[in-house]
Protein backbone atom coordinates (compact mmCIF):
# COMPACT_ATOMS: atom_id res chain seq x y z
CA UNK A 1 0.00 0.00 0.00
CA UNK A 2 1.15 3.57 -0.66
CA UNK A 3 2.11 5.88 2.17
CA UNK A 4 -1.02 7.98 1.50
CA UNK A 5 -3.30 4.96 1.89
CA UNK A 6 -1.55 3.90 5.06
CA UNK A 7 -1.80 7.37 6.56
CA UNK A 8 -5.50 7.80 5.75
CA UNK A 9 -6.43 4.33 7.00
CA UNK A 10 -4.47 4.85 10.20
CA UNK A 11 -6.18 8.21 10.73
CA UNK A 12 -9.60 6.58 10.35
CA UNK A 13 -8.52 3.75 12.69
CA UNK A 14 -7.45 6.33 15.23
CA UNK A 15 -10.70 8.27 14.82
CA UNK A 16 -12.85 5.24 15.56
CA UNK A 17 -10.69 4.24 18.51
CA UNK A 18 -10.93 7.80 19.87
CA UNK A 19 -14.73 7.82 19.56
CA UNK A 20 -15.12 4.45 21.24
CA UNK A 21 -12.75 5.38 24.04
CA UNK A 22 -14.74 8.59 24.55
CA UNK A 23 -17.95 6.53 24.82
CA UNK A 24 -16.28 4.20 27.30
CA UNK A 25 -14.96 7.10 29.40
CA UNK A 26 -18.35 8.83 29.44
CA UNK A 27 -20.14 5.64 30.47
CA UNK A 28 -17.58 4.87 33.18
CA UNK A 29 -18.32 8.25 34.78
CA UNK A 30 -22.07 7.66 34.79
CA UNK A 31 -22.30 4.04 35.93
CA UNK A 32 -23.66 2.80 39.24
CA UNK A 33 -21.11 0.01 39.61
CA UNK A 34 -23.69 -2.73 40.20
CA UNK A 35 -23.52 -6.20 38.67
CA UNK A 36 -26.71 -5.51 36.70
CA UNK A 37 -25.17 -2.34 35.26
CA UNK A 38 -21.86 -4.02 34.36
CA UNK A 39 -23.29 -7.25 32.90
CA UNK A 40 -26.60 -6.05 31.40
CA UNK A 41 -26.34 -2.25 31.03
CA UNK A 42 -29.16 -1.76 33.55
CA UNK A 43 -31.56 -3.58 31.15
CA UNK A 44 -32.50 -0.21 29.67
CA UNK A 45 -31.98 -0.74 25.93
CA UNK A 46 -34.90 -0.69 23.50
CA UNK A 47 -35.54 -3.57 21.08
CA UNK A 48 -34.22 -1.52 18.16
CA UNK A 49 -31.06 -0.50 20.02
CA UNK A 50 -30.46 -4.06 21.14
CA UNK A 51 -31.21 -5.39 17.66
CA UNK A 52 -28.53 -3.13 16.19
CA UNK A 53 -26.16 -4.15 19.01
CA UNK A 54 -26.83 -7.87 18.37
CA UNK A 55 -26.15 -7.31 14.68
CA UNK A 56 -22.98 -5.42 15.56
CA UNK A 57 -21.93 -8.23 17.88
CA UNK A 58 -22.65 -10.97 15.35
CA UNK A 59 -21.43 -9.44 12.06
CA UNK A 60 -17.81 -10.09 12.86
CA UNK A 61 -14.55 -10.24 10.94
CA UNK A 62 -15.53 -13.82 10.11
CA UNK A 63 -18.37 -12.47 7.99
CA UNK A 64 -16.91 -9.30 6.52
CA UNK A 65 -13.41 -10.63 5.87
CA UNK A 66 -13.49 -14.43 6.19
CA UNK A 67 -16.74 -15.49 4.51
CA UNK A 68 -16.35 -13.10 1.58
CA UNK A 69 -12.79 -14.35 1.14
CA UNK A 70 -13.96 -17.96 1.02
CA UNK A 71 -16.59 -17.09 -1.60
CA UNK A 72 -13.91 -15.33 -3.64
CA UNK A 73 -11.65 -18.39 -3.45
CA UNK A 74 -14.14 -21.28 -3.58
CA UNK A 75 -17.32 -19.84 -5.06
CA UNK A 76 -20.47 -21.76 -4.22
CA UNK A 77 -18.91 -23.70 -1.33
CA UNK A 78 -18.04 -20.44 0.40
CA UNK A 79 -21.78 -19.68 0.56
CA UNK A 80 -22.13 -22.34 3.26
CA UNK A 81 -20.82 -19.89 5.84
CA UNK A 82 -23.25 -17.15 4.79
CA UNK A 83 -26.25 -19.48 4.77
CA UNK A 84 -25.27 -21.12 8.06
CA UNK A 85 -24.68 -17.82 9.87
CA UNK A 86 -28.11 -16.56 8.78
CA UNK A 87 -30.24 -19.69 9.19
CA UNK A 88 -28.89 -20.09 12.73
CA UNK A 89 -31.01 -17.11 13.79
CA UNK A 90 -34.20 -19.07 13.20
CA UNK A 91 -33.08 -21.43 15.97
CA UNK A 92 -32.33 -18.46 18.21
CA UNK A 93 -35.65 -16.76 17.49
CA UNK A 94 -37.96 -19.73 17.92
CA UNK A 95 -36.21 -21.76 20.63
CA UNK A 96 -33.95 -19.55 22.72
CA UNK A 97 -34.35 -15.77 22.85
CA UNK A 98 -37.52 -15.26 24.89
CA UNK A 99 -37.03 -18.27 27.18
CA UNK A 100 -33.43 -17.35 28.01
CA UNK A 101 -34.41 -13.77 28.84
CA UNK A 102 -37.07 -15.02 31.26
CA UNK A 103 -35.00 -17.71 32.96
CA UNK A 104 -31.60 -16.08 33.46
CA UNK A 105 -29.99 -12.94 34.80
CA UNK A 106 -26.57 -12.54 33.18
CA UNK A 107 -25.13 -15.82 31.81
CA UNK A 108 -26.00 -19.20 30.30
CA UNK A 109 -25.36 -20.87 33.66
CA UNK A 110 -28.19 -18.84 35.22
CA UNK A 111 -30.68 -20.59 32.95
CA UNK A 112 -29.43 -24.11 33.71
CA UNK A 113 -28.85 -23.56 37.44
CA UNK A 114 -32.42 -22.39 37.98
CA UNK A 115 -33.56 -25.97 38.56
CA UNK A 116 -30.26 -27.78 39.35
CA UNK A 117 -27.60 -27.88 42.03
CA UNK A 118 -25.81 -24.65 41.27
CA UNK A 119 -22.15 -25.30 42.00
CA UNK A 120 -21.35 -28.15 39.53
CA UNK A 121 -23.59 -26.69 36.83
CA UNK A 122 -22.09 -23.20 37.05
CA UNK A 123 -18.54 -24.54 36.95
CA UNK A 124 -19.28 -26.64 33.87
CA UNK A 125 -21.22 -23.95 31.99
CA UNK A 126 -18.69 -21.27 32.95
CA UNK A 127 -15.77 -23.36 31.70
CA UNK A 128 -17.52 -24.01 28.41
CA UNK A 129 -18.47 -20.35 27.92
CA UNK A 130 -14.91 -19.16 28.46
CA UNK A 131 -13.57 -21.79 26.03
CA UNK A 132 -16.00 -20.78 23.28
CA UNK A 133 -15.31 -17.09 23.87
CA UNK A 134 -11.55 -17.50 23.61
CA UNK A 135 -11.85 -19.46 20.35
CA UNK A 136 -14.08 -16.74 18.92
CA UNK A 137 -11.68 -14.04 20.07
CA UNK A 138 -8.78 -15.75 18.30
CA UNK A 139 -10.60 -15.38 14.97
CA UNK A 140 -11.04 -11.64 15.49
CA UNK A 141 -7.36 -11.24 16.40
CA UNK A 142 -6.34 -13.04 13.22
CA UNK A 143 -8.60 -10.72 11.21
CA UNK A 144 -6.98 -7.66 12.76
CA UNK A 145 -3.50 -8.97 11.98
CA UNK A 146 -4.38 -9.77 8.36
CA UNK A 147 -5.86 -6.30 7.87
CA UNK A 148 -2.81 -4.45 9.14
CA UNK A 149 -0.44 -6.77 7.27
CA UNK A 150 -2.24 -5.77 4.05
CA UNK A 151 -2.08 -2.11 5.00
CA UNK A 152 1.69 -2.33 5.54
CA UNK A 153 2.36 -4.36 2.43
CA UNK A 154 2.08 -7.81 3.98
CA UNK A 155 5.72 -7.91 5.03
CA UNK A 156 5.69 -6.79 8.63
CA UNK A 157 5.24 -9.71 10.99
CA UNK A 158 6.10 -7.45 13.90
CA UNK A 159 3.35 -4.99 12.91
CA UNK A 160 0.85 -7.82 12.77
CA UNK A 161 1.88 -9.02 16.21
CA UNK A 162 1.65 -5.53 17.70
CA UNK A 163 -1.78 -5.11 16.12
CA UNK A 164 -3.05 -8.24 17.85
CA UNK A 165 -1.62 -7.00 21.14
CA UNK A 166 -3.17 -3.55 20.62
CA UNK A 167 -6.63 -4.97 19.89
CA UNK A 168 -6.37 -7.10 23.01
CA UNK A 169 -5.45 -4.09 25.11
CA UNK A 170 -8.33 -2.02 23.73
CA UNK A 171 -10.89 -4.73 24.41
CA UNK A 172 -9.74 -4.97 28.02
CA UNK A 173 -10.14 -1.20 28.40
CA UNK A 174 -13.63 -1.19 26.87
CA UNK A 175 -14.89 -3.96 29.12
CA UNK A 176 -13.18 -3.10 32.39
CA UNK A 177 -14.17 0.57 32.27
CA UNK A 178 -17.49 0.67 30.42
CA UNK A 179 -19.09 -2.73 30.90
CA UNK A 180 -22.18 -3.65 28.89
CA UNK A 181 -23.43 -0.11 28.36
CA UNK A 182 -20.26 1.08 26.60
CA UNK A 183 -19.94 -2.21 24.73
CA UNK A 184 -23.51 -1.90 23.43
CA UNK A 185 -23.05 1.62 22.07
CA UNK A 186 -19.76 0.64 20.44
CA UNK A 187 -21.58 -2.24 18.74
CA UNK A 188 -24.40 0.02 17.56
CA UNK A 189 -21.94 2.52 16.03
CA UNK A 190 -20.04 -0.34 14.43
CA UNK A 191 -23.23 -1.90 12.97
CA UNK A 192 -24.19 1.39 11.31
CA UNK A 193 -20.68 1.84 9.87
CA UNK A 194 -20.46 -1.75 8.64
CA UNK A 195 -23.87 -1.72 6.98
CA UNK A 196 -23.14 1.63 5.36
CA UNK A 197 -19.79 0.43 4.03
CA UNK A 198 -21.24 -2.85 2.79
CA UNK A 199 -24.10 -1.10 0.98
CA UNK A 200 -21.67 1.28 -0.73
CA UNK A 201 -19.41 -1.55 -1.94
CA UNK A 202 -22.37 -3.65 -3.12
CA UNK A 203 -23.75 -0.75 -5.15
CA UNK A 204 -20.34 -0.14 -6.72
CA UNK A 205 -19.98 -3.82 -7.68
CA UNK A 206 -23.44 -3.88 -9.26
CA UNK A 207 -22.74 -0.61 -11.10
CA UNK A 208 -19.50 -2.09 -12.46
CA UNK A 209 -21.54 -4.92 -14.02
CA UNK A 210 -24.52 -2.68 -14.92
CA UNK A 211 -26.77 -4.63 -12.59
CA UNK A 212 -26.17 -7.88 -14.50
CA UNK A 213 -25.83 -10.58 -11.84
CA UNK A 214 -25.36 -13.28 -14.48
CA UNK A 215 -22.45 -11.34 -15.92
CA UNK A 216 -20.96 -10.99 -12.44
CA UNK A 217 -21.15 -14.73 -11.77
CA UNK A 218 -19.84 -15.75 -15.18
CA UNK A 219 -16.90 -13.36 -14.90
CA UNK A 220 -16.11 -14.68 -11.43
CA UNK A 221 -16.20 -18.26 -12.72
CA UNK A 222 -13.95 -17.37 -15.67
CA UNK A 223 -11.33 -15.59 -13.53
CA UNK A 224 -11.35 -18.34 -10.91
CA UNK A 225 -9.70 -20.79 -13.30
CA UNK A 226 -12.29 -23.44 -12.44
CA UNK A 227 -15.00 -22.47 -14.91
CA UNK A 228 -18.52 -23.65 -14.08
CA UNK A 229 -17.20 -25.71 -11.17
CA UNK A 230 -16.81 -22.40 -9.31
CA UNK A 231 -20.61 -21.95 -9.32
CA UNK A 232 -21.66 -25.44 -8.21
CA UNK A 233 -21.06 -27.41 -4.99
CA UNK A 234 -17.88 -29.39 -4.57
CA UNK A 235 -14.92 -27.11 -5.20
CA UNK A 236 -13.88 -27.11 -1.53
CA UNK A 237 -16.13 -29.73 0.04
CA UNK A 238 -16.47 -32.18 -2.84
CA UNK A 239 -14.37 -35.15 -3.76
CA UNK A 240 -13.65 -37.81 -1.15
CA UNK A 241 -15.84 -38.77 1.81
CA UNK A 242 -13.74 -36.70 4.22
CA UNK A 243 -14.56 -33.45 2.44
CA UNK A 244 -18.25 -34.33 2.22
CA UNK A 245 -18.49 -35.14 5.91
CA UNK A 246 -16.61 -31.91 6.65
CA UNK A 247 -19.34 -30.07 4.74
CA UNK A 248 -22.06 -31.66 6.87
CA UNK A 249 -20.09 -31.07 10.06
CA UNK A 250 -19.54 -27.39 9.32
CA UNK A 251 -23.19 -26.88 8.38
CA UNK A 252 -24.38 -28.40 11.67
CA UNK A 253 -21.95 -26.27 13.65
CA UNK A 254 -22.96 -23.02 11.98
CA UNK A 255 -26.71 -23.57 12.20
CA UNK A 256 -26.74 -24.82 15.79
CA UNK A 257 -23.82 -22.89 17.23
CA UNK A 258 -25.29 -19.38 17.39
CA UNK A 259 -27.83 -20.40 20.04
CA UNK A 260 -24.95 -21.46 22.29
CA UNK A 261 -22.67 -18.42 21.89
CA UNK A 262 -22.25 -16.72 25.29
CA UNK A 263 -21.87 -13.20 23.90
CA UNK A 264 -25.11 -13.55 21.91
CA UNK A 265 -27.09 -15.01 24.84
CA UNK A 266 -25.92 -12.21 27.14
CA UNK A 267 -27.48 -9.61 24.85
CA UNK A 268 -30.98 -10.86 25.70
CA UNK A 269 -30.52 -9.67 29.28
CA UNK A 270 -29.99 -6.04 28.27
CA UNK A 271 -33.68 -5.39 27.49
CA UNK A 272 -36.44 -4.98 30.11
CA UNK A 273 -38.79 -7.79 28.99
CA UNK A 274 -38.87 -11.08 27.10
CA UNK A 275 -41.08 -9.49 24.45
CA UNK A 276 -38.38 -6.89 23.92
CA UNK A 277 -35.81 -9.70 23.57
CA UNK A 278 -37.90 -11.35 20.87
CA UNK A 279 -38.37 -8.05 19.03
CA UNK A 280 -34.60 -7.47 19.31
CA UNK A 281 -34.00 -10.71 17.44
CA UNK A 282 -36.46 -9.67 14.72
CA UNK A 283 -34.52 -6.43 14.25
CA UNK A 284 -31.25 -8.35 14.26
CA UNK A 285 -32.44 -10.92 11.72
CA UNK A 286 -33.48 -8.15 9.32
CA UNK A 287 -30.16 -6.35 9.60
CA UNK A 288 -28.05 -9.51 9.50
CA UNK A 289 -30.04 -10.96 6.60
CA UNK A 290 -29.51 -7.86 4.48
CA UNK A 291 -25.82 -7.86 5.33
CA UNK A 292 -25.26 -11.48 4.35
CA UNK A 293 -27.08 -11.05 1.05
CA UNK A 294 -24.65 -8.25 0.26
CA UNK A 295 -21.60 -10.31 1.27
CA UNK A 296 -22.53 -12.79 -1.48
CA UNK A 297 -22.25 -9.97 -4.03
CA UNK A 298 -18.97 -8.83 -2.49
CA UNK A 299 -17.48 -12.35 -2.50
CA UNK A 300 -18.26 -13.00 -6.15
CA UNK A 301 -17.35 -9.39 -6.92
CA UNK A 302 -13.89 -9.92 -5.44
CA UNK A 303 -13.48 -13.07 -7.55
CA UNK A 304 -14.60 -11.27 -10.72
CA UNK A 305 -12.80 -7.94 -10.24
CA UNK A 306 -9.70 -8.74 -8.15
CA UNK A 307 -9.34 -12.42 -9.00
CA UNK A 308 -8.66 -15.37 -6.67
CA UNK A 309 -4.95 -15.40 -7.53
CA UNK A 310 -4.46 -11.82 -6.39
CA UNK A 311 -6.47 -12.52 -3.23
CA UNK A 312 -4.31 -15.55 -2.41
CA UNK A 313 -1.14 -13.61 -3.11
CA UNK A 314 -2.18 -11.00 -0.56
CA UNK A 315 -3.43 -13.50 2.04
CA UNK A 316 -3.52 -17.25 1.43
CA UNK A 317 -6.65 -17.67 3.57
CA UNK A 318 -8.58 -14.99 1.65
CA UNK A 319 -9.04 -12.59 4.59
CA UNK A 320 -8.15 -9.50 2.51
CA UNK A 321 -10.57 -9.97 -0.41
CA UNK A 322 -12.90 -7.10 0.57
CA UNK A 323 -10.21 -4.45 1.15
CA UNK A 324 -8.62 -5.38 -2.20
CA UNK A 325 -12.04 -5.15 -3.86
CA UNK A 326 -12.53 -1.67 -2.37
CA UNK A 327 -9.13 -0.58 -3.69
CA UNK A 328 -10.01 -1.69 -7.23
CA UNK A 329 -13.54 -0.23 -7.15
CA UNK A 330 -12.17 3.14 -6.07
CA UNK A 331 -9.85 3.37 -9.06
CA UNK A 332 -6.93 1.11 -8.22
CA UNK A 333 -3.68 1.51 -6.32
CA UNK A 334 -2.35 5.06 -6.35
CA UNK A 335 -5.70 6.70 -7.21
CA UNK A 336 -7.43 9.08 -4.82
CA UNK A 337 -10.68 7.14 -4.97
CA UNK A 338 -8.92 3.84 -4.34
CA UNK A 339 -7.02 5.33 -1.44
CA UNK A 340 -10.14 6.73 0.21
CA UNK A 341 -12.33 3.66 -0.33
CA UNK A 342 -9.63 1.24 0.79
CA UNK A 343 -8.99 3.29 3.93
CA UNK A 344 -12.70 3.50 4.75
CA UNK A 345 -13.22 -0.25 4.32
CA UNK A 346 -10.11 -1.06 6.34
CA UNK A 347 -11.30 1.25 9.12
CA UNK A 348 -14.79 -0.32 9.08
CA UNK A 349 -13.26 -3.80 9.27
CA UNK A 350 -11.10 -2.70 12.17
CA UNK A 351 -14.16 -1.21 13.90
CA UNK A 352 -15.93 -4.52 13.35
CA UNK A 353 -13.15 -6.39 15.10
CA UNK A 354 -12.99 -4.00 18.07
CA UNK A 355 -16.76 -4.08 18.66
CA UNK A 356 -16.99 -7.87 18.48
CA UNK A 357 -14.01 -8.52 20.75
CA UNK A 358 -15.51 -6.17 23.35
CA UNK A 359 -18.75 -8.16 23.44
CA UNK A 360 -17.00 -11.51 23.62
CA UNK A 361 -14.60 -10.36 26.34
CA UNK A 362 -17.49 -9.05 28.42
CA UNK A 363 -19.38 -12.35 28.12
CA UNK A 364 -16.33 -14.43 29.04
CA UNK A 365 -15.35 -12.23 32.00
CA UNK A 366 -18.95 -12.42 33.23
CA UNK A 367 -18.76 -16.22 33.12
CA UNK A 368 -15.49 -16.20 35.07
CA UNK A 369 -16.79 -13.86 37.77
CA UNK A 370 -20.49 -14.72 37.99
CA UNK A 371 -20.15 -18.49 37.52
CA UNK A 372 -16.63 -19.77 38.21
CA UNK A 373 -15.45 -17.35 40.89
CA UNK A 374 -18.79 -17.22 42.67
CA UNK A 375 -18.96 -21.03 42.75
CA UNK A 376 -15.37 -21.84 43.65
CA UNK A 377 -14.38 -19.10 46.06
CA UNK A 378 -17.36 -17.84 47.98
CA UNK A 379 -21.08 -18.00 48.59
CA UNK A 380 -23.01 -14.77 48.31
CA UNK A 381 -21.06 -11.57 48.77
CA UNK A 382 -21.41 -8.07 47.44
CA UNK A 383 -22.05 -7.65 43.69
CA UNK A 384 -19.35 -4.99 43.52
CA UNK A 385 -16.64 -7.51 44.38
CA UNK A 386 -17.91 -9.77 41.60
CA UNK A 387 -17.63 -6.88 39.14
CA UNK A 388 -14.04 -6.32 40.26
CA UNK A 389 -13.26 -9.97 39.53
CA UNK A 390 -14.87 -9.60 36.09
CA UNK A 391 -12.56 -6.70 35.27
CA UNK A 392 -9.51 -8.74 36.26
CA UNK A 393 -10.85 -11.70 34.27
CA UNK A 394 -11.08 -9.49 31.18
CA UNK A 395 -7.32 -8.99 31.38
CA UNK A 396 -6.68 -12.73 31.67
CA UNK A 397 -8.97 -13.58 28.77
CA UNK A 398 -7.29 -10.89 26.68
CA UNK A 399 -3.82 -12.31 27.32
CA UNK A 400 -4.88 -15.83 26.31
CA UNK A 401 -6.64 -14.58 23.17
CA UNK A 402 -3.59 -12.54 22.14
CA UNK A 403 -1.28 -15.54 22.50
CA UNK A 404 -3.54 -17.84 20.48
CA UNK A 405 -4.18 -15.11 17.90
CA UNK A 406 -0.45 -14.84 17.24
CA UNK A 407 -0.24 -18.61 16.85
CA UNK A 408 -3.17 -18.96 14.40
CA UNK A 409 -2.36 -15.89 12.28
CA UNK A 410 -2.35 -17.75 8.93
CA UNK A 411 -5.79 -19.41 9.18
CA UNK A 412 -9.02 -18.12 7.62
CA UNK A 413 -11.13 -16.05 10.01
CA UNK A 414 -14.45 -17.66 9.09
CA UNK A 415 -12.91 -21.12 9.44
CA UNK A 416 -11.72 -20.30 12.98
CA UNK A 417 -15.17 -19.04 13.91
CA UNK A 418 -16.59 -22.32 12.57
CA UNK A 419 -14.56 -24.13 15.24
CA UNK A 420 -15.98 -21.84 17.96
CA UNK A 421 -19.50 -22.51 16.66
CA UNK A 422 -18.85 -26.26 16.79
CA UNK A 423 -17.76 -26.11 20.45
CA UNK A 424 -20.76 -23.91 21.34
CA UNK A 425 -23.19 -26.28 19.61
CA UNK A 426 -21.57 -29.31 21.27
CA UNK A 427 -21.31 -28.06 24.86
CA UNK A 428 -23.78 -25.19 25.39
CA UNK A 429 -26.74 -25.96 23.16
CA UNK A 430 -27.56 -29.47 24.53
CA UNK A 431 -27.62 -28.34 28.17
CA UNK A 432 -29.63 -25.25 27.27
CA UNK A 433 -32.32 -27.10 25.31
CA UNK A 434 -32.55 -29.95 27.80
CA UNK A 435 -32.93 -27.47 30.67
CA UNK A 436 -35.70 -25.56 28.92
CA UNK A 437 -37.71 -28.45 27.48
CA UNK A 438 -37.00 -31.72 29.37
CA UNK A 439 -38.90 -32.11 32.62
CA UNK A 440 -36.76 -35.01 33.86
CA UNK A 441 -33.37 -33.37 33.23
CA UNK A 442 -31.00 -33.65 36.21
CA UNK A 443 -27.84 -32.04 37.53
CA UNK A 444 -25.71 -34.98 36.43
CA UNK A 445 -27.25 -34.76 32.97
CA UNK A 446 -26.42 -31.06 32.80
CA UNK A 447 -22.79 -31.55 33.78
CA UNK A 448 -22.36 -34.53 31.48
CA UNK A 449 -23.98 -32.65 28.58
CA UNK A 450 -21.49 -29.79 28.90
CA UNK A 451 -18.34 -31.86 29.32
CA UNK A 452 -19.61 -34.60 26.98
CA UNK A 453 -19.69 -32.04 24.17
CA UNK A 454 -16.84 -29.75 25.21
CA UNK A 455 -14.09 -32.32 25.77
CA UNK A 456 -14.63 -34.31 22.53
CA UNK A 457 -14.88 -31.08 20.50
CA UNK A 458 -11.61 -29.69 21.84
CA UNK A 459 -9.80 -33.05 21.65
CA UNK A 460 -10.95 -33.67 18.07
CA UNK A 461 -9.74 -30.21 17.02
CA UNK A 462 -6.33 -30.95 18.56
CA UNK A 463 -6.19 -34.27 16.68
CA UNK A 464 -7.44 -32.78 13.40
CA UNK A 465 -5.61 -31.40 10.32
CA UNK A 466 -6.16 -27.91 11.76
CA UNK A 467 -3.43 -28.38 14.36
CA UNK A 468 -0.94 -30.74 12.72
CA UNK A 469 -0.24 -33.16 9.91
CA UNK A 470 -0.59 -30.89 6.86
CA UNK A 471 1.23 -27.88 5.34
CA UNK A 472 -1.62 -25.52 6.35
CA UNK A 473 -1.72 -26.65 9.99
CA UNK A 474 -0.75 -24.60 13.02
CA UNK A 475 2.20 -26.98 13.52
CA UNK A 476 3.04 -28.31 10.04
CA UNK A 477 6.16 -30.13 11.25
CA UNK A 478 4.24 -32.20 13.80
CA UNK A 479 1.85 -35.02 13.03
CA UNK A 480 -0.83 -35.68 15.65
CA UNK A 481 -3.58 -36.01 13.07
CA UNK A 482 -5.84 -38.92 13.99
CA UNK A 483 -9.21 -37.29 13.25
CA UNK A 484 -9.69 -36.63 9.51
CA UNK A 485 -12.31 -33.82 9.67
CA UNK A 486 -11.40 -30.18 10.10
CA UNK A 487 -14.60 -29.39 12.00
CA UNK A 488 -15.62 -31.70 14.87
CA UNK A 489 -19.33 -30.82 14.92
CA UNK A 490 -20.60 -33.96 13.20
CA UNK A 491 -19.21 -36.08 16.06
CA UNK A 492 -19.12 -33.76 19.08
CA UNK A 493 -22.64 -32.28 18.77
CA UNK A 494 -24.43 -35.67 18.96
CA UNK A 495 -22.06 -36.68 21.77
CA UNK A 496 -23.13 -33.63 23.80
CA UNK A 497 -26.82 -34.51 23.48
CA UNK A 498 -26.11 -38.21 24.12
CA UNK A 499 -24.04 -37.46 27.24
CA UNK A 500 -26.82 -35.27 28.63
CA UNK A 501 -29.39 -38.00 28.10
CA UNK A 502 -27.14 -40.72 29.51
CA UNK A 503 -26.26 -38.66 32.60
CA UNK A 504 -29.91 -38.06 33.29
CA UNK A 505 -31.19 -41.62 32.90
CA UNK A 506 -28.38 -43.02 35.06
CA UNK A 507 -28.72 -40.40 37.82
CA UNK A 508 -29.99 -41.47 41.22
CA UNK A 509 -31.45 -38.04 41.96
CA UNK A 510 -35.13 -37.34 41.44
CA UNK A 511 -35.85 -34.17 39.46
CA UNK A 512 -37.46 -31.41 41.53
CA UNK A 513 -40.93 -31.11 40.01
CA UNK A 514 -41.66 -27.87 41.84
CA UNK A 515 -38.52 -26.20 40.49
CA UNK A 516 -39.25 -27.40 36.99
CA UNK A 517 -42.80 -26.08 37.17
CA UNK A 518 -41.54 -22.75 38.44
CA UNK A 519 -38.94 -22.55 35.68
CA UNK A 520 -41.48 -23.53 33.02
CA UNK A 521 -43.98 -20.88 34.10
CA UNK A 522 -41.22 -18.28 34.33
CA UNK A 523 -39.77 -19.13 30.92
CA UNK A 524 -43.14 -18.99 29.17
CA UNK A 525 -44.74 -16.04 30.95
CA UNK A 526 -41.86 -13.98 32.33
CA UNK A 527 -43.36 -14.05 35.83
CA UNK A 528 -40.57 -13.37 38.33
CA UNK A 529 -37.96 -12.64 35.66
CA UNK A 530 -35.28 -10.10 36.64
Amino acid sequence: MTGEQQTLALLLFSGFVAVTLAITTWVSRNRRGSAEEFYAGGRLFSPMENGFAIAGDYMSAASFLGATGLIALFGYDGLLYVVGFLVAWLVVLFLVAELVRNCGRFTLADVVAARMRERPVRIAAGTSSVTVSVLYLVAQMVGAGSLVALLLGGTSGAARAWTVIGVGALMVIYVSLGGMRATTWIQIVKAVLLLGGTIALTVLVLVRFHGDLDGLLLTAAERSGHGEAFLVPGLKYGGDWTARFDFISLGLALVLGTAGLPHILSRFYTVPTARAARRSVVWAVGLIGGFYLMTIVLGFGAAAIVGPDAVRESNAAGNTAVPLLALDLGGGAGSTGGTVLFAVVAAVAFATILAVVAGITLASSASVAHDLYASLRRRGGRPRSEVAVARVAAVGVGVVAIALGLLARDLNVAFLVGLAFAVAASANLPVLLYSLFWRGFTTRGAVWAVYGGLVPAVVLVVLSPVVSGSPDSLFPNVDLQYFPLQNPGLVSIPLGFLAGWLGTVTAAEVPDEAKHAETEVRSLTGAGAA
